[in-house]
């Protein structure tokens, strides 16, 4: 069943069971992302990550565009506070980045669903998403170079995501990457037709659902650190890691379950199961 949530203003929320439907809900400026949104985004996540029952994050925009970039009048008010806050820009373009960290770490599954136009803290977002589907009429752009700006804080995630060459060659050219293109660097890992697109995020979801929600924040934690940590260095985290795995709650109504060639029936470490459920 679907929950429709308006506890925010610049996002609209919407719950099946345990995923979040999270909406950039600006569609007048294409989504652009004022440092409310920020605000909101950071915490709708927080509270997702608290409320034991959310395991997937799904990520669009109203409208047919998924983010313009900054809002600029955002810019504005901080350059108008510069004589009282020296600070104010950069407080404003870190919180941009702040928030693309926040969703790199956490141990949600999130979905990026990509519309139209997909730039500055919308293209962060993109980069970090674990899984990130588009339909034809997606265009990732960077022009701060053109606009005597740089790509300060998508820079690193977009290095992270499609490497140092390939984005090295689309800051100094200003570039615009249609649907194709964006599939090939592997800035996206599908497109579809706009018509195709919900299935496509469904199938998706309901494979993030089938595995167990405490081994894939693990997972995810440790490949994070796998970026930067030579292999041999976490043999031995990593091996501590899968013998917690096994021996605990998800490992064992996992194995059990492929054994006895049912379906796993994975519930919250911190949630009781339900009448029925085995424990």
């Amino acid at each position: 069943m679907s929950v429709e949530l308006a506890e925010f203003t610049t996002l609209a929320l919407r719950r099946e069971g345990p995923v979040l439907h999270v909406t950039l809900n600006r569609p007048e400026v294409r989504n652009a992302m004022s440092m409310r949104m920020v605000r909101e985004l950071r915490a709708a996540l927080a509270q997702a990550e608290m409320d034991g029952h959310t395991r997937v994050l799904v990520l669009r925009g109203a409208g047919g565009h998924f983010c313009a970039g900054g809002d600029v009048k955002d810019m504005a008010s901080a350059r108008q506070q510069l004589e009282v806050d020296p600070d104010a820009l950069v407080e404003t373009n870190a919180a941009f980045g702040e928030l693309c960290v926040a969703f790199a770490n956490t141990g949600l599954a999130v979905i990026a669903v990509l519309q139209g136009t997909v730039m500055g803290g919308g293209f962060g977002l993109a980069c970090v998403s674990d899984v990130a589907i588009a339909d034809e009429s997606v265009v990732f752009r960077l022009p701060e170079t053109g606009l005597g700006l740089l790509p300060a804080q998508v820079g690193p995630f977009l290095v992270e995501r499609i490497g140092y060459a390939e984005t090295k060659r689309l800051a100094v050219t200003g570039a615009k990457v249609e649907s194709q293109e964006a599939l090939r660097l592997r800035l996206v890992h599908e497109v579809h037709d706009e018509t195709a697109l919900d299935w496509a995020v469904g199938r998706v979801v309901q494979q993030v659902l089938a595995c167990a929600p405490g081994a894939l924040a693990a997972t995810k934690a440790l490949l994070a650190k796998a970026r930067f940590t030579p292999p041999a260095a976490l043999v031995p985290e990593a091996a501590r890691l899968f013998s917690q795995a096994v021996l605990g709650p998800e490992g064992i109504e996992g194995t059990s379950a492929f054994v006895q060639k049912r379906k796993a029936s994975w519930v919250p470490a911190d949630e009781p199961p339900a009448a029925g459920e085995r424990p």
